[in-house]
């Protein structure tokens, strides 16, 4: 028998559809990318005017607002001992080019809203705020304190969440919409690599090299020059006319080789739904090259590997599978190149074991690549038998008729960082993927995330 409580809920959401539709466009017209710090503004203007949206909404809904030195807001009502905490992100990855539909008109077209953050994660927030909403509409007396939380720095360093736990207490359960149904309850450790070696020099010399907008973006645009030596350009004019890579071309300048390619972006934790620009230019570098520069340009192809086999890392465990690897930005100087790599490793490993594994592994390489620096976040898992990770799978079933299996993933979302949190899911099969170009929701796909939202939410805070 269907919990009446739940049904009011859940009937009030409907009822107010528009809203939540309008309320959602309104939040993806502002183009949160990260910029540059400013007062009460750690992110920059725009991250700092979805925010301030984000809270307006909350006061205007009766709730309590908090605004932690524009790193992270939230809105609260209720009362009890009991913290039910959902986190959400407001700001965006940029959008790179290739788009159909403007990135933050949020056009709605044959029934999916079109924008960067549609998915990730600004309409899942927004499905969560209504969720609190309807629950503060119509359970006047629930028995713990409902918190809807806005991050702004999700996608580039966590700070905001950081923040968050700085001065806020733990949630006694706390759930993040971002991920897949009906839950993740383990997501795999990430770490960026940043592995550095000298410029090659001689015949072939590699002056400059440059692509890439985050670490967790695969590379959809890259350039690079080579200085050729007289001695070898009519060796190097010959091969030209081989090249295969029709998303790639090439001139002269003088005794300068310029390169470009183009690519297709993806989330650096499945680096094989995209298709990389550098791993381009890098393949086209190592054919070109002369015999005796040939190892260094072997090695640079080779570390683009998306299992990491190219860097020393590759693994797997049961629990989580395969590690990946994305090369998500290459730089250069006047004398050497600089390789970001974003690993997301297996839940069993620990991040000591990823860091010594590259370092051996470089050191045995003829070339004389470094590994600089290490950031990691370690894995987040649950049990299957978890109070938090039964009631989310039961109400999904309840609410789909779809029995399934909690999963895992490399994405890493702010579940890892704050206690007694698990992600779930974001909407269903035809809406975009995050990170990629046209970025699409399905409109009812909002209206259920919500309702689903509002009834585990329901169910933690009674639990």
């Amino acid at each position: 028998m269907r919990d009446p409580v739940v049904q009011k809920i859940q009937d009030w959401l409907r009822a107010h559809e528009e809203d939540l539709l309008r309320d959602t466009r309104l939040l993806l017209q502002i183009p949160s990318i990260e910029g540059p710090a400013l007062p009460n503004a750690p992110f920059g203007q725009a991250n700092r005017d979805a925010l301030d949206l984000a809270l307006k909404l909350s006061k205007e809904a009766g709730m309590a607002t908090t605004d932690l030195d524009g790193f992270l807001g939230f809105a609260e009502f209720g009362k009890g001992e009991r913290l039910v905490l959902s986190l959400g992100h407001l700001d965006v990855v940029p959008t790179g080019p290739g788009w159909k539909h403007e990135p933050f008109e949020a056009e709605v077209d044959g029934g999916y809203i079109y924008a960067r953050g549609s998915t990730d994660d600004k309409g899942p927030t927004m499905a969560s705020f209504y969720a609190m909403k309807a629950m503060k509409e119509c359970v006047p007396n629930l028995p713990a304190r409902m918190r809807q939380a806005f991050g702004c720095n999700e996608e580039s360093g966590f700070k905001c969440v950081y923040r968050y736990m700085e001065t806020e207490e733990a949630p006694t359960f706390g759930v993040a919409p971002d991920s897949g149904w009906p839950l993740y309850h383990a997501e795999k450790g990430i770490a960026d690599l940043e592995i550095s070696a000298p410029l090659p020099g001689g015949d072939f010399a590699l002056i400059g090299a440059m692509g890439g907008q985050r670490p967790n973006i695969v590379i959809d645009d890259f350039n690079a020059s080579v200085k050729v030596a007289p001695s070898i350009r009519a060796e190097i004019d010959s091969k030209l006319p081989d090249s295969w890579d029709k998303n790639l071309d090439f001139h002269f300048d003088g005794d300068v080789l310029h390169i470009h390619a183009i690519g297709k972006a993806a989330h650096g934790s499945t680096p094989f739904r995209g298709d990389s620009a550098a791993i381009r230019v890098f393949r086209f570098l190592r054919e070109l090259a002369p015999t005796a520069q040939q190892p260094f340009y072997d090695e640079l192809f080779d570390s683009t590997h998306v299992g990491g086999a190219g860097i020393g890392i590759a693994g797997s465990d049961k629990e989580s599978k395969d590690l990946t690897c994305n090369l998500g930005i290459v730089k250069s100087d006047a004398e050497q190149i600089h390789l970001l790599f974003n690993i997301r490793y297996p839940v069993t490993w620990q991040g000591t074991e990823l860091q010594e594994r590259c370092r051996t592994f470089l050191g045995k390489l003829e070339s004389p690549f470094e590994l600089k620096v290490m950031r990691d976040s370690k894995p987040l898992y649950f049990p299957l038998d978890h109070p938090l990770v039964k009631t989310i799978v039961d109400v999904y079933t309840e609410e789909t008729g779809e029995v399934r299996t909690p999963g895992t993933m490399g994405g890493g979302t702010y579940a890892r960082a704050v206690p007694n949190t698990v992600s779930i899911g974001t909407g269903w099969w035809g809406d975009g993927r995050a990170h990629e170009t046209d970025e699409r929701l399905k409109v009812e796909h909002l209206f259920k995330m919500s309702r689903i939202y509002a009834h585990i939410l329901y169910r933690l805070a009674t639990l």
